[in-house]
């Protein structure tokens, strides 16, 4: 039993949440595991078979279970049977790359109804479409609306996803032009695994990735050296653990002072640990060396920027030394590493076709009181993602970053109770997330076969209520 699961069934938690009226959290789905349910596969003004989404799930092995539905067929009425809906289904998968019309919003509205009804716990709605720009194609009446229509979508999978109970989440995925099955695969693993739990009411692009590296649920980081930073404890010893399950071989980073819990981390995963300050100015030509030198010469496939810091304060209260830590630890840090890691002639250093992964916050896209330092911090960590994504995408590097929301750590465990449960139970699955949660997300974006997803902001967050 999780911490959350354990608070939430004291007698006390039972009786914070029962006098404001909330429901006791579902247990949700995680890990590398399918819905137990049937997939339930709408193609909306295509044919089902030929859709992008349906090759997609051919190539990860699931079109058996994918009930291949006819949208036009499903009526409107309530009182109406509804084709290929059993009982009890795992997700539903929508293409609805080909909608540009408002009055083709129907047939979402008619596959949706019965599938949000019939989704077993932790089900997932998946929505695969074009991204407004993409969609309008031309600057007249119908490309408008056509624009129009994609942002619709958004709104639509947001308000799904706070309408779902029992776990389940909805998520979008634009696919941007020249996206091929081979390019969508990790994502739409990652949406339909328990990998995503926490994950809901996103949407974010794939683009093309031209060489996309086939996906593999087997060991997909076998062979390849990833470094993460503040790897000691809470998340970053999750992401560790994580990505050691999938292969990859850690180097766990942290600093001095913590050197005991990051060797025991180390371990654990089998890496090496490397004490490290990283606002040390020689701190990503530190990385390379420790890559160079302890594992087998090579260079490092990826790093992971998880080390942070908070020092909060009210703006009216907080002196120079408070707001130039955080974003020291939170920002430049990570600026100055990848410039290292980045050079062709460090060996050591990043290689082509590598991964960057920072962690943003939900402060950072929404604001939060006191927090003005750190909400710079984790905005300035964003802005840095998307402006390297592309300027990387020559080299087949990736960057993204993963947003957490509220995630139970030895941190938030500090916070009163009652204020600790408002959090927690502030978003569409009320409840906190864990920090494997933040880890899996990471490792999505590992993946060889995520090679057409870059410049991401995605949030861990069980899809926030308020400010975003």
């Amino acid at each position: 039993m999780g911490a959350l699961e354990s608070i939430v069934g004291s007698r006390l938690g039972r009786a914070v949440a029962a006098r404001a009226g909330l429901p006791e959290p579902a247990t949700l789905r995680r890990g590398r595991t399918w819905p137990n349910g049937p997939l339930v596969l709408a193609a909306l003004g295509q044919d089902p078979v030929d859709s992008l989404a349906a090759a997609t799930l051919r190539l990860l092995g699931r079109a058996a279970e994918a009930a291949v539905l006819d949208a036009a067929s499903t009526g409107s009425a309530p009182s109406e049977p509804v084709p290929g809906y059993p009982s009890r289904i795992g997700a539903v998968v929508v293409d609805a790359t080909a909608v540009r019309r408002i009055g083709e919003l129907e047939q979402l509205r008619a596959v949706l109804r019965p599938a949000v009804k019939a989704l077993e716990p932790s089900g997932r709605v998946v929505l695969l479409a074009r991204s407004p720009a993409d969609a309008a194609g031309v600057a007249d009446v119908a490309g408008w609306e056509a624009a129009a229509v994609a942002q619709a979508l958004d709104g639509i999978v947001r308000t799904v996803g706070k309408e779902l109970r029992g776990g389940a989440t909805a998520n979008l995925v634009q696919a941007a032009p020249g996206v091929e099955p081979a390019d969508l695969t990790s994502t739409l693993a990652f949406l339909l695994q328990g990998r995503s739990a926490f994950v809901d009411g996103q949407t974010w692009t794939v683009r093309a990735a031209g060489s996309a590296t086939g996906w593999t649920d087997r060991g997909p980081l076998a062979g390849r050296v990833i470094a993460v930073t503040g790897a000691a404890r809470g998340i970053g010893a999750a992401i560790a653990r994580v990505l050691a399950r999938d292969g990859a071989t850690i180097v766990a980073i942290d600093v001095p002072a913590a050197g005991e819990a990051l060797a025991a981390v180390a371990n654990a995963v089998g890496g090496s640990a490397l004490q490290l300050d990283v606002t040390a100015p020689d701190a990503g030509a530190r990385i390379a060396a420790h890559v160079a030198n302890r594992h087998g010469g090579g260079r490092l496939y990826g790093i992971v920027h998880n080390a942070g810091i908070t020092r909060d304060k009210l703006l009216v209260n907080t002196d120079a030394a408070r707001w130039a830590s955080v974003l020291a630890v939170n920002l430049a840090a990570q600026l100055r590493i990848n410039e290292a890691l980045l050079d062709p002639a460090t060996a050591g250093g990043l290689s082509e076709a590598g991964r960057i992964v920072a962690i943003s916050s939900t402060s950072g896209i929404a604001g939060n009181r006191g927090q003005a330092n750190y909400a710079a911090s984790k905005a300035g960590v964003a802005g840095l993602v998307r402006a390297m994504a592309s300027d990387l995408a020559g080299r087949g590097i990736t960057v993204n970053a993963v947003a957490p929301g509220f995630i139970e750590t030895e941190m938030t465990a500090r916070i009163p109770f009652v204020q600790r449960e408002v959090f927690r139970r502030s978003n569409s699955l009320s409840q906190a997330g864990q920090p494997v949660d933040v880890a899996e997300t990471i490792g999505w974006f590992l993946e060889p076969a995520s090679a057409g997803v870059t410049g991401q902001v995605v949030r861990v967050c069980g899809q926030n209520l308020v400010g975003q």
